[in-house]
């Protein structure tokens, strides 16, 4: 793959998950302020989480363009703040994206 290509992948990939990312985050402080303004306590959100499939399925998503999203931004910060690019840079963040991919769906069984 040409470096042009390659650039461009990350570019859609960024931007791509950018806007899923905003809509997560805006359905995940609706639902914040909604429960916050009911008394809504942590169990009853819990129970209402696991009793539908859909939650879940919504926080799988979140996690999944968390760990596209950030590592992506990771690696343009260490590209053009510290110079710093390559195989091993790309290695590294691999690494980040499958921590934060790992983690979060842990967090998400946790809740399902």
């Amino acid at each position: 793959m040409t470096p042009a290509r390659a650039a461009t992948l990350r570019f859609i990939a960024q931007r791509g998950s950018a806007a899923v990312l905003a809509v997560c985050v805006l359905v995940h402080l609706v639902t914040i302020v909604y429960a916050t303004r009911h008394g809504l306590s942590a169990a009853h959100l819990l129970a209402r989480v696991r009793a539908n499939v859909a939650w879940p399925a919504f926080y799988v998503v979140f996690v999944f363009a968390v760990a596209i999203h950030a590592p992506l931004g990771l690696r343009a910060i260490l590209d053009e703040w510290a110079g710093l690019r390559g195989r091993a840079v790309d290695l590294l963040l691999m690494v980040v994206a499958l921590l934060l991919l790992a983690l979060g769906l842990q967090a998400v069984q946790v809740l399902a």
